[in-house]
């Protein structure tokens, strides 16, 4: 359908096709991208931030905030109704796992390239390839690594079972998330200049390949998936991960 060039702070949007969605105004750097079918409500600008080219908004799932370039609002239609969450639980999340780990083994299967803020395939960011291996079974996961590592339920190294997620970074942040496949493995999406430049499937334990023990020096620990994320639980803003 057609939209008026200012969207309502009021409604609540579904959008008909994937849109590239960005970390600021100028639409300059990709923050995430939306998925068709995704939910989304306009924010009402800050006084400064006005602007032409692009309007603020913030996804329903994971209330995920980002810019929406003015030219891709023909991209979206007034939801019939508001988002609404599912709650599920531990043991209906435990029931999905195979199927998580079936859509990043088939993501690493087809041609791709690491891509931040990448979310939808074929080329996706570390903690994206997670948070849509979870949301192709309708589980929903905060967006960034770190968030994700904060919503998770501690596991320790030990304990660790496939399915469940692998954080990596420095000791003040969590930076880089994969997905344990069990036997010391895990895969995730890793950029160029420490990684793979896509995806693919590493060692939490010694051994000779150099990417594998990059990241298990900055192995900061697990965590499993408990829940999916329910919007209203507040959540820290902006990505400061890396490849």
């Amino acid at each position: 359908m057609s939209l008026p060039l200012r969207l309502s702070s009021n409604l609540t949007y579904q959008t008909l096709s994937t849109i590239n969605l960005y970390d600021s105004p100028d639409c300059c750097r990709l923050a995430t991208q939306a998925a068709p079918g995704r939910y989304l409500m306009l924010l009402d600008p800050s006084p400064g931030t006005e602007t032409r080219q692009a309007l603020p908004i913030r996804l329903c799932e994971d209330e995920y905030p980002a810019w929406l370039a003015v030219a891709d609002r023909a991209q979206l239609a007034v939801a019939p109704q508001g988002y609404q969450a599912r709650y599920w639980t531990a043991a209906e999340i435990r029931a999905c796992l195979p199927d998580v780990i079936a859509f990043t083994q088939a993501a690493m299967g087809v041609p791709n390239t690491y891509l931040w803020g990448g979310t939808v395939a074929p080329n996706y960011d570390c903690s994206g390839l997670i948070q849509a291996a979870f949301a192709a079974s309708g589980i929903w996961l905060p967006r960034d690594a770190y968030q994700q590592a904060a919503f998770c339920t501690p596991v320790a190294r030990p304990d660790l079972q496939a399915g469940d997620l692998v954080f990596f970074g420095t000791p003040a942040k969590i930076t880089h998330v994969g997905l344990y496949l069990g036997g010391d493995r895990y895969v995730h999406s890793s950029g160029q200049d420490q990684g793979r430049n896509g995806i693919g499937i590493d060692w939490l334990i010694p051994s000779d390949d150099p990417v594998s023990q990059t990241y298990l020096a900055q192995f900061r620990g697990g965590g499993r998936v408990t829940c999916s994320y329910q919007p209203g639980n507040a959540q820290p803003l902006g990505r400061p991960e890396m490849p």
